[in-house]
């Protein structure tokens, strides 16, 4: 199926087909009354059992041994550990667990200040604009990047060393995803120096716990040489797990002009991919594989998407509305021959110039 179609040929397609106007009224009423969009906080509290158990094995097996053997590999488990706290700070930031929002913002505070140090009400802000804004121009805060771009203008724009990384995006991709732990801590400590939130002084607390516990713990188990490089190990796996499970729900797909209006049901549907559900799957991703359901339901809990995403394809194939998924291998092979292709005009021009 053809995804990197412009607007203007999405529109006549509908059009053509003369098709029954898609009422989100209609699709919402249909996932309500199978009460998916009730809250599940005893399925975010089983999640939190989890990681903190898994969370507790790690941070035991940093004081049995300072073994490399050991401790590569529990690099590796906390930052899959730290990746699945994550995604319960998703879950509360879109008041998936609680009714009333201190609770959620409490839950996701503590997972993402405390735990992780990111600043939660920075990335709330932040996804907050991406889920109004999908996939759209100088609006969308997830395609703005200074080291990528998503649209041949975009990169016909960027200069100096940025320049060269984007005329060879196709190749940095991946290993730019080793630095998103990075951004994540320079975003949040920029944001919280800079704006004034409800919560900015229990913010900054937590962030000030979570150093000293995270680096303290680290080093008191493994030395200041081993832990260091345990940080880094596990801080760039971290980074590299959570971006490689949020880059596939947009990344490649219909980029939006600020002029252009779907309406929210096709702009939400028509700028996301789908990862194929299955049960690892599910859990590898946090229920983001589901990733149109989740743009038109964002307060719908992780463990109803599967049972939504049935309705909810089924609505679009009647409506004619294009619902594209693909496999997990699929996604990033096509993610890679976009950023190769928009970053096309740079290369020609260092061929002409030369």
């Amino acid at each position: 199926m053809e995804k990197n179609f412009t607007v203007a040929t999405v529109v006549a397609g509908h059009l053509e087909h003369d098709r029954p106007k898609a009422d989100y009224a209609d699709l919402k009423r249909l996932v309500k009354e199978r009460g998916l969009l009730d809250k599940q906080p005893g399925f975010l509290a089983r999640k939190m059992l989890l990681n903190f158990g898994l969370l507790s094995a790690s941070v035991t097996l940093l004081f049995l041994s300072d073994s490399l053997w050991l401790q590569i590999p529990n690099a590796v488990l906390m930052a899959f550990v730290f990746g699945q706290i994550g995604f319960i700070a998703h879950d509360a930031g879109h008041r998936q667990a609680f009714r009333t929002p201190r609770r959620n913002d409490l839950v996701g505070m503590l997972h993402s200040n405390l735990l992780l140090g990111m600043s939660f009400g920075w990335w709330l802000d932040k996804h907050n604009k991406h889920h109004a804004n999908p996939n759209q121009h100088d609006a969308d805060p997830d395609i703005d990047m200074p080291v990528l771009a998503f649209s041949e203008q975009d990169a016909l724009d960027k200069r100096g060393i940025f320049r060269f990384i984007v005329k060879h995006q196709a190749i940095f991709f991946f290993p730019l995803l080793l630095l998103q732990a990075v951004s994540l801590h320079a975003g949040s400590l920029g944001f919280l120096l800079s704006h004034k939130t409800k919560y900015r002084a229990l913010e900054i607390a937590l962030l000030v716990v979570h150093v000293i516990l995270y680096v303290g713990v680290i080093i008191a188990a493994l030395g200041l040489g081993y832990g260091l490089l345990f940080i880094v190990v596990q801080q760039a796996l971290f980074g590299f797990y959570l971006a490689s499970v949020f880059a596939p729900n947009h990344k490649g797909m219909l980029i939006l002009d600020s002029g252009d209006d779907l309406g929210f049901m096709l702009s939400q549907v028509l700028t996301a991919r789908n990862v194929h559900p299955h049960p690892l799957t599910d859990f590898w991703y946090g229920g983001l594989n589901y990733q149109i359901e989740h743009h038109l339901f964002p307060t719908l809990a992780r463990n109803k998407l599967r049972e939504a995403h049935v309705i909810i394809k089924r609505f679009c194939e009647e409506h004619e509305i294009s619902y594209y998924q693909t496999s997990m291998l699929g996604s990033y092979r096509e993610i890679i021959a976009y950023l190769h292709q928009v970053s096309a005009p740079l290369r020609r021009d260092a061929v002409t110039s030369q």
